[in-house]
């Protein structure tokens, strides 16, 4: 019998992507917010002992872009712990074998020595911008540390940095910046108007692609050791020079307007990851585009 592997978040960007790599050796369970409330602890208690997963992929979360975060910091701090407590707990109760949590890069310090490595987490506060979403996340590595301790568990968290690709969120105020931009980008096509970034185009991040993130999140669930791990491109790019990819990879040769009523948020987040081997944001960016422009009709937004 294949043992069973719950999928949390499993309908979004990262489990769409893990779908999509047909994990054979797996009785496979792809949880969207539709199955389960997870900021509820009995219908995950419920929901956990229903599946009987032997693997846990944490991916569920409150998550958005700057806008979300900087207006919805309750929503995005209370809704996160209670999502996962109520895993980490069900899990730890069900005595799942092994479970992989997703962090993100904006959990690190604000004021930081660049490159960042795992050992920055927690030496000092978050940027004020997503002060919410980040310190629900800070918590989740606690949480995982210290069920280890206790409790004998073998949980273990990754930090992916700012990702990208199909079945994203398309929404435009609450999905992540290249998403955000695509469709920016096609409308302005289609009206025929100017390219408007929000921001200055300035800051500097590290991009990967969601099935590159979905291949890492496989070998880390089937490999040991309990430590933190960072994903992402060694490259750094601009905002700007990820607007000029779009609108080739669009066909659309605009001038770029950039509004800088918005803000910029964070400058940088650079960090040290683990070796990988990453599709070329260019060609990732591309494929996302087609995807795109492939289901107008049912998109996330």
């Amino acid at each position: 019998m294949k043992p069973t592997l719950l999928i949390t978040g499993g309908t979004g960007l990262v489990g769409s992507a893990l779908r999509d790599l047909n994990l054979g050796d797996y009785e496979c369970v792809f949880l969207s917010s539709k199955d389960c409330d997870l900021t509820s602890f009995t219908e995950t208690r419920n929901l956990f002992i229903k599946v009987k997963p032997d693997f846990v992929i944490h991916l569920a979360a409150c998550v958005g872009g700057l806008f979300k975060n900087m207006t919805q910091k309750v929503k995005m701090l209370e809704d996160n712990l209670a999502i996962n407590t109520n895993v980490l707990k069900c899990s730890k109760l069900l005595g799942v074998k092994r479970l992989v949590a997703c962090l993100s890069t904006c959990i690190f310090p604000n004021k930081v020595v660049y490159p960042i490595t795992a050992d920055d987490l927690h030496n000092g506060p978050p940027h004020e911008s997503n002060s919410g979403y980040a310190y629900a996340k800070r918590i989740l590595e606690v949480q995982c540390r210290a069920y280890n301790e206790t409790h004998g568990t073998n949980f273990v968290c990754v930090v992916p940095t700012n990702m990208y690709g199909p079945h994203d969120n398309f929404h435009p105020e609450d999905s992540h910046v290249i998403p955000a931009l695509i469709r920016a980008c096609h409308e302005a096509k289609l009206k025929k108007e100017p390219f408007v970034v929000r921001g200055t185009g300035r800051p500097l991040r590290q991009f990967m692609y969601s099935g590159d993130f979905a291949r890492f999140l496989v070998k880390t669930l089937e490999s040991s050791g309990n430590e933190t791990k960072i994903i992402a491109p060694p490259e750094e790019v601009s905002i700007c020079e990820v607007a000029h990819y779009i609108k080739d990879a669009l066909g659309y040769d605009p001038p770029i307007t950039f509004d800088d009523s918005f803000s910029d948020g964070q400058f940088r987040k650079t960090v040290i990851g683990e070796e990988f081997d990453f599709t070329f944001l260019e060609d990732g960016i591309i494929k996302t585009v087609n995807w795109y422009l492939q289901n107008l009709g049912q998109l996330r937004c």
